[in-house]
């Protein structure tokens, strides 16, 4: 049986393919249990269990919640963003929803300011401004939720950069804006209110957003969970397409013997198309029912 509960779409964040798309691979991947986790959005959830339902595919709502975190002994307290992974949660709860709107609107109001920032960069360079006509037009592409991923595919499209590291290196890292915070607490209140699961997301991917910003070590990674964080997730994502073994093992063991769910996917955005390809057991699904 295979299992993905890590996937991103077109329709809800930044992922590359729409619903139909995700939905005809996984049929032809044979993937027999999946969840669409969108980066802060719920949008694509209601056409997600429709495609699932006509796939004979069992469908888990999901969705990727960014969440400010901080802990007094790393970084001398200054906060960063990790990703929790929400599970098997009312796609309709007033609350969530509504939160989840909030932060759209962010994002769009931070996108606007990102581009203000690029544009005093380009400028001394002679490179024409981007205008509201290019930031329509990275809403286009992103269909979902606007975040820096899209607007670095701009700039490439522009022939402002040509790659998205360039992108980063060169503009994106020095014209960020602050996203808006989430924090743990109310991420967690959110979640459960609405009937869900709150899962740590891929806790040591050396390439995004996880505890490897705090620091690389697996036993102080599960000290600052059992310190700060136990009272308010219910699981650990084991399973990760950048999670090595010993990550693996590692995090298998501390969940279990901390009574936390084991969960785990591809997080695939369809660039490279990962969808079931990380091994993830068939106990994993039934523990999020």
């Amino acid at each position: 049986m295979i299992v993905d509960l890590h996937i991103h779409s077109k329709e809800g964040s930044d992922g590359r393919w729409t619903l139909d798309e995700i939905f005809a691979e996984a049929v032809h991947r044979r993937i027999d249990i999946m969840a669409i986790t969108d980066h802060d959005s719920v949008r694509a959830q209601a056409g997600a269990i429709a495609h699932a339902k006509a796939a004979g595919i069992r469908y888990i709502t999901g969705a990727e919640l960014n969440v400010t975190f901080s802990h007094p002994g790393y970084r001398n307290g200054k906060s960063v963003a990790l990703d929790f992974l929400a599970y098997g949660f009312d796609i309709e709860d007033a609350r969530l929803v509504g939160k989840l709107g909030e932060l759209a609107a962010f994002r769009e109001r931070r996108a606007a300011q990102i581009l203000d920032n690029l544009n005093r960069e380009l400028r001394p360079q002679g490179v024409a401004e981007l205008t509201a006509e290019d930031m329509a037009a990275i809403q286009a592409t992103a269909d979902g939720s606007i975040g820096r991923p899209h607007i670095a595919d701009y700039l490439i499209a522009k022939g402002i950069v040509t790659s998205k590291q360039e992108a980063f290196d060169r503009y994106l890292v020095k014209c960020d804006v602050p996203k808006m915070p989430l924090r743990l607490d109310e991420a967690a209140d959110l979640v459960h209110a609405a009937g869900g699961q709150l899962v740590l997301a891929h806790p040591n991917d050396p390439n995004g957003t996880s505890l490897v910003a705090l620091t690389s070590s697996l036993a102080e990674q599960q000290a600052i969970i059992r310190e700060s964080m136990l009272d308010a997730i219910d699981g650990v994502e084991c399973w990760h397409s950048r999670h090595d073994q010993a990550t693996r093992e590692s995090y298998v063991s501390f969940a279990q013997e901390h009574g936390l769910s084991l969960t785990g996917g591809s997080d695939c955005h369809q660039d490279p198309v990962l969808m079931g390809t990380v091994p993830v057991p068939e106990y994993v699904a039934d523990q999020l029912a």
